[in-house]
């Protein structure tokens, strides 16, 4: 290798762009670019390519002629699903277990995350945050299981002791009744502490003097949380609702899944456990896909409007 090659290698291996050009911050951070890589691979491959499907929703899917094969059917398996008696029971039944998750869920997390915030001796408050993280890391198989062991007519820790106190055991698992409040209170005990996170982290980043001033001038703990904590992170409860928004009606295939049972399954069918059903076990694709199609769609719409209103209102919003 001559000295007028190695001469050209170094310049290019220390090659730095001018200043000011459209290239230059580019190559500042360009590792940091490289580390998005992967990031920008798994939601291209798992969440952009499977897009391409969604053409199924308008047409007849046929296994053996392929997607682009098929028969194109256009709203035919929209308009049949509107027209069913079962899409305003999937949706009744979405629609309340969406709110119930958004008015109960999601203010208990802010909660929890201004109580944990409060506390002052550091290894109580280490330790309860460690006890209330823990149930995130169980699947939902083992809370169900859990539940099933708690509430079973026969042999449940719970219904066991209820019976001493009444004739009749209340089969939990089975009476449409109890369907929504286990399904709201497993949300609660596994997710509650982990949704704390992301508030706490924002609760740390509050400037103590703020409190200092308002405890001179006679503010009680009540009025600290009200006046300085709550407004401090207002931003972060916003652009999380707005995201919360985006999965309204997105409540998890598995949970529902292992609690719907036949009998209480007027009440406990949501659109994931019925795309899974027509879908998958019943062989209706192309259907199974405008359900799922018109769910995501809300979501959209749900984001959207939520933003436009956080906007309107002189929040930051996501965009």
């Amino acid at each position: 290798m001559d000295a007028n090659t190695v001469t050209e290698l170094k310049k290019t291996l220390n090659f730095t762009p001018k200043s000011g050009t459209r290239f230059s911050h580019f190559w500042k951070f360009r590792w940091l670019y490289v580390f998005m890589i992967p990031g920008l691979l798994y939601f291209f491959v798992f969440k952009y390519m499977p897009m391409w499907g969604l053409i199924m929703a308008f047409k007849n899917y046929r296994p053996h002629l392929g997607i682009m094969q098929s028969e194109w059917v256009g709203f035919a398996h929209f308009e049949r699903f509107f027209s069913l008696p079962d899409f305003w029971m999937l949706f009744r039944n979405t629609l309340l277990l969406a709110l119930y998750d958004l008015v109960i869920f999601f203010p208990l997390t802010i909660l929890m995350a201004i109580m944990l915030n409060e506390i002052r001796k550091e290894w109580f408050k280490k330790s309860v945050q460690t006890i209330v993280y823990i149930p995130y890391f169980l699947s939902w198989v083992v809370i169900v299981g859990i539940t099933h062991i708690l509430l079973s007519v026969e042999g449940g820790v719970v219904t066991e002791m209820l019976s001493q106190f009444r004739s009749n055991p209340v089969d939990f698992l089975t009476s449409p009744d109890w369907f929504r409040p286990l399904i709201v209170m497993q949300m609660v005990w596994k997710d509650a502490g982990w949704g704390t996170i992301i508030f706490l982290a924002a609760l740390a980043g509050v400037n103590t003097q703020l409190y200092e001033a308002a405890r001179l001038d006679g503010a009680n703990r009540f009025r600290l949380i009200w006046h300085i904590t709550l407004p401090s992170i207002r931003n972060i409860i916003v652009i999380l609702l707005i995201l919360r928004l985006g999965n309204f009606l997105d409540l998890g295939f598995e949970q529902i899944f292992l609690m719907v049972n036949s009998l209480n399954r007027e009440v406990g069918e949501v659109f994931d456990t019925y795309v899974y059903r027509t879908g998958l076990v019943q062989g209706q694709f192309s259907y199974s896909a405008a359900v799922g199609l018109f769910k995501a769609a809300v979501g959209l719409v749900l984001v959207m409007g939520a933003n436009w209103i956080a906007k309107k209102f002189g929040e930051e919003g996501l965009y």
